[in-house]
């Protein structure tokens, strides 16, 4: 097990080009069995997320390679080759191996998925997702934690989801790609990566329009044919290595940066003091004078990005005066407070609100990620800190973030990696 061995307070200076985006390209890999053809995926992220990713592709039939940062997938022989399971010993790492749940069902009228695993961080019910899936015609069992769905033909369907759920919206928007008839998703979410995703179908032949709003219409077709597409910049990474360039003190120059889904965190950062200069090559992020701290309430898409909300506090914590963050998405997601504290930061959890009194500094001290973007905030932190901070466990950090210590040290970090 490997951790990040960090030596502070140094600002960072620099360009860092931005990945492709992990949350675009795990639906829109996991889209692949809807295709009849061979699909180039370009810009994609060498995560452990992508290679988890790869290998349930490869169980469910179908061949890939990955070199550089494209990915190709070739489709089997025959329809009759796909495989219907999704097996637990890759499911349970993941909890996006669920979206294979509709493209199955849309193209074989069976599919067998694990309940699903990832990063702790509350509950993440799948229950939308199949109740979504009834209405088009799916029953399901569930039997020794494995989802069984069926369908003859999935059909069209009116949708309305009780709140917007991400993988929800994804998982119907790929199921119904393949139906009979019109489906209408309402209260759809509206994140950036499911544009992509809609995009990515479009490419391939499907007929899907209001993608980026609340409602998104699908008109069903017999067949998706293959084709290439480019996954989106990340914006989550993004909007780490703004924080990485306020919380240092630092000057960033973000190529590839997508400035413009960023706008709930390039709102919030400039009201704490960190400007932004939009360039021909990127974003230049720096700060200007002391950091000031603000209230933050997470919201779902285009709110502020609950993915953002560990990172922010811990910019927060080196902020004068006092601010909130509220984290409305997850109900488990300040595990990444108590390591916090033990840099020497100043915060009281109550329920779903977190409340950050700045100090003066941090000092280095081993730490333990408990989730992929807690992880990220514990390398921020460690960064800003006074002496040696040790981050533990950041297998997590690999399943979202293309080497990021790599990245980091171009800039001037002192960070290497150790095996614990």
């Amino acid at each position: 097990m490997d951790k990040l061995v960090i030596r502070g307070a140094r600002p960072l200076h620099g360009h860092i080009r931005i990945s492709g985006s992990k949350n675009a390209a795990l639906p829109i890999l996991l889209a692949a069995p809807l295709v009849d053809g061979v699909i180039e995926y370009d810009n994609v992220p060498r995560l452990r997320d992508i290679f988890t990713t790869l290998k349930l592709i490869n169980i469910l039939g179908l061949e890939t390679t990955f070199e550089q940062n494209r990915v190709t997938v070739h489709p089997p022989a025959s329809p009759g080759a796909l495989n219907h399971e999704a097996p637990y010993d890759l499911v349970k790492t993941m909890r996006a191996s669920v979206l294979c749940l509709g493209p199955l069902l849309a193209r074989l009228g069976r599919a067998r998925v694990a309940l699903p695993g990832g990063c702790a961080i509350g509950a993440r019910p799948v229950n939308l997702h199949l109740t979504a899936l009834e209405k088009m015609g799916a029953t399901f069992d569930l039997e020794a934690g494995y989802i069984e769905g069926r369908c003859d033909r999935l059909r069209g369907a009116h949708i309305i989801f009780d709140f917007p759920t991400v993988g929800g919206t994804e998982n119907l928007l790929m199921a119904a790609s393949l139906a009979d008839g019109r489906t209408v998703l309402e209260n759809a979410a509206r994140e950036p990566e499911i544009a992509d995703l809609a995009e990515f179908l479009n490419a391939m032949g499907a007929r899907i329009s209001g993608h980026g709003t609340s409602v998104i219409t699908i008109d069903g077709v017999a067949s998706l044919h293959g084709g290439r597409h480019t996954i989106m910049s990340d914006r989550i990474e993004a909007g780490t290595y703004m924080v990485a360039a306020a919380i240092t003190g630092g000057e960033l120059l973000l190529e590839g940066c997508p400035y413009r889904e960023l706008d709930a965190v390039v709102f919030k950062l400039g009201e704490m003091g960190v400007v932004f200069e939009k360039t021909p090559d990127g974003v230049r992020v720096a700060r200007n004078g002391d950091l000031v701290n603000v209230d933050v309430a997470t919201q779902p898409y285009p709110g502020f990005p609950t993915d953002m909300q560990a990172q922010i506090m811990a910019l927060m914590c080196l902020a004068r005066g006092a601010g909130s963050i509220k984290e409305t998405i997850f109900e488990n997601r300040y595990m990444h407070v108590q390591e916090l504290v033990r840099l020497g930061a100043r915060i009281k959890v109550s329920g779903q609100n977190a409340f950050v009194h700045g100090v003066k500094r941090l000092v280095g001290a081993p730490v333990m990620a408990s989730d992929l973007r807690a992880s990220a905030s514990l390398v921020l932190a460690g960064l800003a800190a006074e002496g040696t901070t040790e981050v533990q466990r950041v297998y997590h950090l690999d399943r979202g973030y293309e080497t990021m210590e790599v990245k980091l040290s171009r800039v001037g970090a002192d960070i290497v990696r150790a095996r614990e």
